[in-house]
């Protein structure tokens, strides 16, 4: 005999008195040789159902910044698939689910940094055989950004390997022309120049500047063993200037590092006590490039971290900051599709696409065409979630509250 599951207004009830918060309606009958016998003894409840933690985070109608690293060590170490379920469910209320950012980055000056992070290819102390650029000109950045949109991007991204942005005028002018000329395209425009002061922000700010990326990279803990020419201090600094500026902040890490999951819990207690959460959060694995420290400390072949953590990081990330977009950013080229699939169904909805990733390997364009179309996903349209502001929240919890018939989904999709 076929089984209808709930009825609409029934689901919604479930929904309001559970901690889960996936319960939907369904009309689809079901075939009902397929449930337990009325014998057997009800399941017991998962585990993470007496967690007020996830209940909390789960049924949250906005963002918060008051987050402990205990509660995120919680959820962090929670049963992986049961993470990653609440996690998705969690994204589907906040975001459109099929829909992923597809962006291009360019190096738009290559090498010849003088910062010594263990990682990097462009450090000028390291003998990687990159060889240090001056800047490209305007003109073929902004070449590089028509073929970008073309193939479907909707955020260009522009990267230049400086410690900072101090006596570079000229320099800035010309990035400020970059920017006007992505925006003209009706692009999203981000870029990555280093550490920048408030005048420098807010004139970059002028120019139109959709997001600037400034990675923490790790835990505050962790971070003296990746770097030393650069502080953990003057990174948040930078992230306050660009706050300051009414610019998007861009600001993730990287995986991989020599760290333990207590600096990803770090990581993600930093970036999600914020005064604003970022707008979006770069996941990076770390790819290992011969000649830096990182690169030849890792053995021929080996993985710098498995993809458990990293779809364990994306998932809490999600968690904790809801309305955040995430990024599979670096090393995304050593993941299966399946891999890729797992880590969208758990929060993540951004990629780096294109023909580069600053000096390392993307994934084209074709290739994550052809992934979307055989997973019904597609492309994130330009601005769809860079302009939301937390001064949307009131909407959406009055919109939850009076959403009793609506479907989780639903609710965030009409701010």
């Amino acid at each position: 005999m076929a089984l209808t599951l709930f009825s609409r207004r029934a689901a919604n009830r479930a929904l309001q008195s559970s901690s889960y918060v996936s319960v939907r309606s369904f009309s689809t009958p079901v075939n009902d040789s397929f449930l337990p016998s009325s014998n057997a003894p009800p399941p017991p409840p998962p585990e993470a159902l007496s967690s007020s933690v996830l209940r909390d985070a789960v049924n949250t109608a906005a963002p918060r910044h008051d987050w402990t690293k205990d509660e995120i060590r919680e959820l962090y170490n929670m049963p992986l698939m049961e993470l990653a379920f609440q996690s998705g469910t969690l994204h589907r209320r906040f975001h459109r689910p099929a829909a992923i950012q597809m962006c291009t980055l360019m190096n738009i000056k290559t090498g010849g940094c003088s910062e010594d992070c263990s990682y990097c290819a462009q450090s000028s102390r390291y003998n990687t055989g990159l060889k240090a650029t001056k800047m490209s000109p305007v003109d073929s950045v902004l070449e590089a950004a028509r073929i970008a949109k073309s193939n479907g991007s909707t955020r260009f991204c522009m990267g230049a390997a400086w410690r900072d942005m101090r006596g570079r005028k000229t320099s800035l002018k010309n990035v400020k022309a970059m920017v006007e000329g992505v925006r003209g395209m009706d692009m999203e425009v981000c870029v990555t120049l280093g550490m920048i002061d408030q005048a420098q922000a807010d004139d970059l700010a002028s120019a139109g500047l959709t997001a600037y990326n400034h990675n923490l990279d790790t835990s505050r803990e962790h971070y003296p063993s990746v770097i030393t020419t650069r502080s953990y201090d003057e990174r948040l600094q930078t992230l306050s200037h660009v706050r300051q500026a009414g610019i998007n902040v861009c600001s993730g890490g990287i995986l991989g590092l020599g760290e333990t999951p207590e600096d990803h819990v770090g990581l993600l207690h930093t970036v999600s006590t914020l005064p604003a959460h970022p707008e979006s959060f770069p996941v990076n694995a770390l790819v290992p490039i011969k000649g830096t420290p990182m690169g030849d400390k890792l053995p021929e072949g080996k993985r710098p971290i498995p993809f458990d953590a990293i779809l364990r990081t994306i998932a809490t990330a999600r968690l904790v900051m809801p309305a955040t977009i995430i990024r599979i950013a670096a090393g995304r080229t050593t993941m299966s599709e399946a891999e890729q699939i797992l880590c969208f169904s758990a929060g993540a909805n951004a990629v780096f696409t294109g023909e580069k990733m600053l000096t390392t390997e993307a994934v084209g364009w074709d290739e994550d065409k052809a992934m979307f179309q055989r997973y019904g996903l597609v492309p994130m349209k330009s601005f769809e979630r860079g302009g939301l502001r937390e001064t949307k929240w009131a909407e959406v919890k009055a919109a939850v509250a009076g959403a009793e018939s609506a479907q989780p989904a639903a609710v965030v999709a009409a701010v």
